[in-house]
């Protein structure tokens, strides 16, 4: 599956076929939620958090790939990301973009 955060797939004809997302909320248990409130003392990145958010992403973008592939597409095209806090230590990430059949 092509994926592109550009608005087009170069050199084709495509049939746009619909809106595709996947999301995820995600979590880091207590000790490592415990332990990166400690990093904060001293600064630096929060590894255990960027963990966290990268297997997020990459949940949602399997998800959101899922959704395109039921409807038959070859490519998701304008793919973006968007996160938000849902509470202490959980994070929502959402990939979304247009699922796309090439024609030629």
């Amino acid at each position: 599956m092509k994926l592109l955060s550009i608005e087009y797939v170069p050199g084709t004809e495509y049939e746009a076929l619909g809106m595709v997302k996947g999301a995820v909320v995600q979590t880091k248990n207590f000790g490592k939620d415990f332990m990166a409130g400690m990093k904060t003392l001293v600064g630096g990145e929060i590894v255990s958090y960027t963990e966290m958010l990268n297997e997020a992403r990459q949940i949602a973008v399997k998800r959101m790939v899922d959704e395109a592939k039921e409807l038959g597409a070859d490519a998701v095209i304008g793919v973006r990301y968007g996160s938000s806090q849902v509470m202490q230590g959980a994070a929502e990430v959402i990939a979304y973009g247009t699922a796309v059949k090439i024609l030629t």
